[in-house]
């Protein structure tokens, strides 16, 4: 019989909450095989972060307590003195943030190397070469150079490769991966996921997966532990736990995972199915009505919206280059119209919608909004006119001021504006709370009193306060689990249908943009590569580009875990443009998708 690499038995954690044990994590136990991957999956609140870090005793001493049994290779850990010889050697974490996780002030190479140092005992020399070759095995191109570079100049997919990197310098037996693919885009994710399977073949490593992506869960592990409120519902291997999942609660997040495909003969969007976590879906998907208004004049209009960015050498040195981040940007959006923007990390998107507000000054270009050009005002006549347009930010809680209830927060866009007196902006708060699924009586609480789906309800609440016609949601919905998110977008849905609102919906989550928008854009390097319908894009996709989106798409479906196109390694090419260039090279430039292919 195998030795399980990881034997964890009936593991409880408790904190104390004001002088009261508070449980958190109640029994859960399971073994791990030499080689395999054990995905724990559920919402967030689960309990599946404080497990792994229960098991890695990275919990505070004075204020949490863990029992019960976790053995390494047969050796108890729990109430073992030097776990320092453990952490990082034997066994390698993977967090979910990687820039809180990488100390911003160290190279990135140094940071390796001095875990090689500690655990490994080599030379310094020694150390920076092995750190060269483990950046180069993780796929960062010109691995010597960036060696030097610090976390804040990699992409969000090269700061979690450095990562991947960290955690198997020393070759642990074990790696535990806390949701490490959750804020990266499709293709990004789908390089992750290759690079972590093929070095747990290479060095024959075990990996415990915590994630709430079913589709991430098909595609990698053997087995899976589903989570529910700090206890363990149900345990069993992938294969079965997709066909024939015993629990209500397993069987109500696979229902609410969309699915590529879901919309094929639909036009208008569809809701989604809510988890209800004791009897699985709570409601049959309805179609939204259609509310798009065809033929009237677009809320609005961009024509031609180019941005870029100087680089310097120093704060006002001279310019060495320029970031191209939007490049002759063009499409229109009707009256209760869902746009979908869609792309890599780095694509774009994101300075697009910022542009569109003007937070990001264009260069070129026009953004119209009801036939008045947003560019060719200035001072108070943009300020009024730009209330027609909100945007909702993709992390709410950087997004609104930890100081402020939410009342104010919300009450804080009419005061500024003008457009009433305290007590009345106080009133509509109320009103808005409500309208989007909250208590009033919660106005008077704070950003960190709400979860990540409540705090994204009162984004969208202080969106409303000035009754905009069209919202900018950028990646409104990326971080949140299944649930979750299928409450904050059938609340999107819903207030479209009430309020005839338009939405430019910026999302790099390819099931979601299918299941709510009426068309879609794809954005490549700063330009839009292929634009139009919704069932036209998803069904029919005619660039190369968009092909590739659609198939790093996991399927939530262990048997086409091997259906997925082989990504190209590199990430999306860089924007940035040398500045020493002629007048002529300053027009706008068609961008060379040639080398996107697809390998099968």
């Amino acid at each position: 019989m195998t030795v399980p690499v990881l034997s964890v038995s009936d593991l409880s954690t408790s904190f104390r909450v004001g002088g009261v044990w508070r449980s958190v994590v109640r029994g859960i136990s399971f073994d791990i095989a030499p080689g395999e991957t054990l995905a724990i999956v559920g919402e967030s609140g689960s309990g599946k972060s404080v497990t792994a870090l229960s098991i890695m005793q990275l919990t505070s001493r004075t204020t949490s307590r863990i029992q019960g049994s976790v053995r390494l290779n047969e050796r108890e850990l729990l109430g073992f003195e030097t776990m320092r010889e453990i952490r990082g050697n034997q066994i390698g974490m993977i967090f979910q943030e990687p820039m809180t996780s990488l100390n911003p002030v160290l190279p990135v190479g140094f940071q390796i190397a001095e875990s090689l140092m500690l655990h490994c005992g080599l030379s310094k020399s020694a150390a920076n070469a092995e750190a060269v070759r483990l950046l180069d095995k993780v796929r960062i191109p010109a691995a010597a150079s960036r060696a030097r570079d610090y976390p804040h100049a990699f992409s969000g997919g090269m700061r979690q490769r450095v990562m991947i990197a960290l955690a198997l310098a020393c070759k642990p037996k074990l790696l535990i991966a806390d949701e490490p693919t959750t804020a990266l885009d499709v293709t990004i994710q789908a390089q992750v996921l290759d690079l972590i399977k093929s070095l747990q073949v290479d060095d024959g490593m075990s990996v415990l997966f915590i994630t709430h992506d079913m589709g991430v869960v098909a595609e990698i592990a053997d087995r899976v532990v589903v989570m529910y409120d700090g206890s363990q519902v149900e345990s069993n291997t992938t294969e079965m736990i997709f066909r024939e999942p015993s629990k209500p609660y397993t069987r109500a997040l696979l229902s609410a995972v969309p699915r590529l495909g879901s919309m094929a003969g639909r036009k208008a969007p569809l809701r989604f199915p809510v988890v209800n976590r004791e009897t699985g879906c709570s409601d049959v998907p309805a179609e939204s009505p259609d509310t798009v208004r065809a033929g009237t004049q677009p809320v609005l209009k961009v024509s031609g919206l180019t941005t870029r960015f100087d680089i310097r050498s120093g704060l006002l040195g001279k310019v060495k280059g320029r970031v191209h981040a939007v490049e002759n940007v063009s499409f229109a959006v009707q009256p209760g119209e869902t746009l979908a923007l869609v792309g890599e990390s780095g694509c774009g998107k994101s300075t697009t919608g910022r542009s569109l507000m003007c937070l990001n000054e264009p260069l070129a270009g026009s953004v119209e909004l009801d036939g008045i050009d947003l560019l060719k005002l200035k001072g108070e006549r943009r300020r009024e006119k730009r209330r027609g347009v909100q945007m909702i930010f993709q992390d709410p809680f950087a997004s609104l001021n930890p100081r402020a209830t939410v009342g104010a927060i919300i009450a804080e866009p009419l005061l500024a504006n003008g457009l009433a007196n305290r007590q009345d902006a106080h009133a509509l708060a109320l009103q808005l709370l409500r309208q989007v699924g909250l208590s009033p009586d919660m106005a008077d609480r704070y950003p960190h009193e709400f979860s990540g789906g409540q705090r994204q309800r009162i984004c969208i609440a202080r969106a409303l306060a000035l009754e905009p016609k069209l919202i900018i949601a950028d990646e409104a919905v990326s971080a949140l689990d299944v649930s979750v998110k299928a409450q904050v977008v059938n609340l999107m849905l819903d207030l479209q249908a009430r309020m005839g609102l338009a939405y430019l919906f910026i999302s790099h989550d390819m099931a979601v943009v299918e299941r709510i928008s009426h068309r879609v854009a794809v954005m490549y390097l700063g330009e839009i590569v292929e634009i139009g319908p919704r069932e036209a894009v998803f069904g029919d996709p005619q660039h190369p580009y968009t092909k590739r989106l659609l198939a790093a798409v996991p399927v939530a479906d262990p048997g086409q875990r091997n259906r997925r196109s082989r990504l190209a390694a590199d990430e999306i090419r860089s924007p940035i443009r040398a500045a020493d260039y002629s007048p002529a090279a300053r027009q706008y430039r068609k961008v060379s998708t040639d080398h996107i292919v697809m390998e099968v």
